[in-house]
C-alpha cells in the first residue's frame, strides 16, 4: 500500500475553522461498511441509527494547555514546546520548534513560573525536558499555555472548553478526541434512556495520533506510543455485550486503537493501562469493535488509514467525494462520520 492511495481533494474553504454553535448539529454521513451505502443526516440522529443494547466508547481524556511559548535562557530565541506525554517526575516528551536550536541542557522559560531543562534530543523535533517550577504544575499550564489547536486551525478559539469533550475527565492529552466533540449531555442522557450503554476509556492523544506519514510505503511508518487504561468496570461490561453479542462502537479513532490493543493483546477485556503504538490500515483483523463515530480526516494521515481498515479504501474515498460534494465541514472541528 502507498500513501497515494490514501489521497483526496479538499477545498479548503470546507476546513472547519471554528465549533458550530449546538454540538449536536453538526451533519452526519452514516456509512454502511460491507455496502458502502451512505445516508445524510444530522448528529442527534444518531439516537435512531443505535438499538437499546447498544454500547458507546468514549474518550474521557481532557486536553491540558499544552502550547507554551518561552525564550532560551542564554540567547532569548524564541522556542515554541508542546507537551505530548507525561514521563514521570516532571519529566515531558515534547515537540520543540524550532528544534534545531536546542541541545541537551539548554534552558527555556517560560515567565517567571516555569522553566525546562532539555535533557535529550531526538528526531523530528522530539525533545525530552524536565519541568522547573513551584506550586501545582496544571495551574501554572492554565496561565501560561494555551490550547493546541492544530495547525490547519487559523481562527482564533473564542472559548476554550469547545475544545473539549463534554465529558473530559482525566488530564493528560495534547489534542482533543474530536469525535466525542459533537456529543451534548442532553443527548447522552437521552442515548442511555434509550438503553444505549455509555462506558468510558482513557487515550491521552500524542504524537501517534498526529504525525504525518511521509514514507510513501506505509509500512515503514513508525508509530509513536501513547498512554491508555480501561478499568475493571468497564471491562467486565464490555465482555459482557460481547458474551451477549451486542454491538460494541468505538466513538473515535481513540478508543478504537484502545479497545483494538486490548482485544488483541489479551484475546478478553480486562483492567488495564499501558502505551500503545498500534497501527491500523487496511488488512486490520477488528476483534473489539463493530462501528465508530469518526470526523473527516486528513490526506494521506492514519486516521485514514484507519477507517479504511473499518469498512474499504474505496468506499471511504467515495464516501469522502460525497462529503466534499455536499460540502460537509472537515477535520477537529467539522462534521461526523457514522460506519456501521
Amino acid at each position: 500500500m502507498k500513501l497515494s492511495d490514501f489521497d483526496y481533494e479538499l477545498p479548503n474553504e470546507l476546513i472547519a475553522q471554528t465549533p458550530i454553535k449546538q454540538r449536536d448539529q453538526s451533519r452526519l454521513m452514516v456509512l454502511d461498511k460491507k455496502s458502502g451505502d451512505i445516508k445524510h443526516e444530522y448528529f442527534h440522529d444518531i439516537l435512531n441509527d443505535l438499538n437499546k443494547g447498544d454500547v458507546l466508547v468514549l474518550n474521557n481524556t481532557k486536553v491540558i494547555p499544552a502550547r507554551l511559548i518561552g525564550e532560551k535562557e542564554d540567547t532569548k530565541a524564541v522556542i515554541e514546546l508542546l507537551l505530548l506525554k507525561d514521563l514521570g517526575n516532571d519529566t515531558w516528551e515534547c515537540l520543540s520548534r524550532p528544534a534545531k536550536r536546542l541541545k541537551s541542557g539548554t534552558i527555556i522559560i517560560f515567565g517567571n513560573k516555569l522553566k525546562a531543562k532539555v535533557i535529550e534530543k531526538y528526531t523530528e523535533g522530539l525533545v525530552h525536558v524536565k519541568l522547573i517550577y513551584e506550586g501545582i504544575l496544571m495551574e501554572i499550564l492554565d496561565e501560561l499555555g494555551s490550547m493546541p489547536l492544530p495547525p490547519y486551525i487559523h481562527e482564533k478559539l473564542a472559548e476554550k472548553d469547545r475544545y473539549q469533550t463534554v465529558y473530559a475527565s482525566v488530564l493528560g492529552s495534547a489534542a482533543a478526541p474530536t469525535a466525542g466533540l459533537h456529543f451534548t449531555k442532553e443527548l447522552l442522557e437521552e442515548l442511555k434512556n434509550k438503553g444505549i450503554e455509555i462506558l468510558f476509556v482513557t487515550l491521552h492523544v500524542g504524537l501517534g495520533t498526529f504525525r504525518p506519514v511521509e514514507e510513501e510505503n506505509i509500512l515503514e511508518h513508525h508509530m509513536h506510543s501513547e498512554y491508555y487504561e480501561m478499568s475493571d468496570y468497564v471491562a467486565s461490561r464490555l465482555n459482557k455485550a460481547k458474551k451477549e453479542g451486542r454491538k460494541i462502537y468505538a466513538v473515535g479513532t481513540t478508543s478504537t486503537r484502545t479497545l483494538e490493543t486490548i482485544m488483541h493483546k489479551y484475546h478478553e477485556f480486562r483492567e488495564c493501562r499501558g502505551n500503545t503504538d498500534i497501527f491500523i490500515y487496511p488488512g486490520f483483523m477488528f476483534l473489539a469493535i463493530d462501528g465508530l463515530i469518526t470526523n473527516f480526516h486528513l490526506p494521506k494521515s492514519t486516521l485514514l488509514m484507519l477507517v479504511s481498515a473499518l469498512s474499504t479504501r474505496e468506499n471511504i474515498l467515495n464516501a469522502y467525494r460525497e462529503a466534499v460534494k455536499n460540502k460537509y465541514r472537515f477535520f477537529s472541528f467539522g462534521d461526523a462520520m457514522f460506519i456501521k
